[in-house]
């Protein structure tokens, strides 16, 4: 089967293609070809599996491209992050709802083709947010959400996430895909440098730290956040992927599974399993736009309809503060706070 993961070169799209290379096969069938789409260059390791095929430039751009293209399967994991939404409107449009229509338009003329008349639509799994819920003055937010709790977005990306959860949930409608979509918990511990996302410091107060580095958290102890881990988001995605209609449920999104945790416990966690020293690296200098953003977002979250299909969020923070050193192991610098 031909596959095709859109921001196949960032964090989750590369843990994704290399857990789907080693596994061989998605939904019970092989895998012949991944194609990698991003804006930026895939890793070595994964461009030297003669099975996987790189793309490097705007989505959008490669839309045009993709329209006779035969893929039995999409991941659409690209998106412009939060902040970057807030601070440029235009480009969080162009990135997310754009580029989201022309790939579903690509899909869509595929299927269209000669020769494609019984064959069966294109599986998409569709990368949305927890970022899709937040307060609003007629419809309060609860302090759980869950599968069914009414989507207010209080953000530019939230809003384009939800929009175009619809519109996954319309093409499948009407028979143009097989469409899923899946709300991510904010993901950590992401390696690498911060990024433009309001979430970046959930990871930074424990990356940076680990590294012997100072990290500056930008909201108090108090604030809570539903989050996961690398792993469990990829077999979440998975999980739905191979789903059968029936035991994914209607059209409408679902929650991938939470650990609801505090800064607090998070900082906690990180000194019981690193200790005191490594917690002492972080420093708390609020930032207000930050945290007016935050303060939108769920503090915690339910997910009924993932347990249905066999997912669980982690135990506790410090497993997941354990899977990033256990994955770091090999990367110059990013345990030298640990020595």
């Amino acid at each position: 089967m031909n596959i095709l993961i859109t921001g196949g070169a960032g964090f989750v799209g590369t843990r994704l293609a290399r857990t789907l290379l080693q596994r061989g096969s998605l939904d019970g069938r092989a895998i012949a070809r991944i194609v990698l789409a991003d804006q930026a260059p895939a890793q070595a390791d994964l461009l030297a599996d003669s099975r996987v095929e790189a793309r490097v430039g705007p989505l959008l751009a490669q839309c045009e491209g993709l329209r006779d293209e035969a893929f039995d399967g999409v991941f659409h994991l690209a998106s412009a992050v939060s902040g970057e939404c807030e601070a440029d409107f235009d480009l969080g449009l162009r990135s997310n709802l754009d580029s989201t229509r022309a790939l579903l338009d690509a899909l869509r003329h595929r299927a269209s083709l000669p020769g494609s008349t019984g064959a069966p639509a294109t599986k998409l799994v569709f990368s949305s947010s927890v970022a899709v819920f937040g307060p609003d003055a007629a419809v309060p937010m609860p302090p759980i959400v869950t599968d069914t709790t009414l989507p207010t977005p209080q953000t530019s990306y939230g809003s384009h996430k939800h929009i175009c959860e619809h519109l996954v949930a319309d093409y499948s409608r009407k028979g143009y895909i097989d469409g899923r979509s899946a709300r991510l918990m904010t993901v950590t511990v992401r390696p690498g440098r911060p990024n433009g996302a309001a979430s970046s410091f959930f990871s930074g107060i424990i990356r940076e730290p680990l590294a012997g580095l100072e990290s500056v958290c930008p909201v108090g102890l108090e604030v809570a956040h539903p989050v996961s881990s690398p792993q469990r988001t990829v077999e979440g995605l998975i999980a739905v992927y191979e789903a059968s209609r029936q035991a994914y449920g209607g059209r409408t999104a679902l929650n991938l599974p939470a650990l609801n945790v505090t800064v607090a416990q998070m900082l906690d966690a990180l000194e019981a399993v690193a200790g005191p020293a490594v917690r002492a690296r972080v420093r708390f200098d609020r930032d207000e736009r930050i945290a007016a953003i935050v303060a939108n977002w769920p503090t915690g979250a339910r997910a009924d309809r993932a347990a249905a299909l066999g997912l669980q969020p982690e135990a506790n923070f410090a497993d997941i503060i354990r899977q990033y050193i256990a994955d770091s192991g090999a990367t110059p610098g990013a345990l030298k706070g640990l020595a």
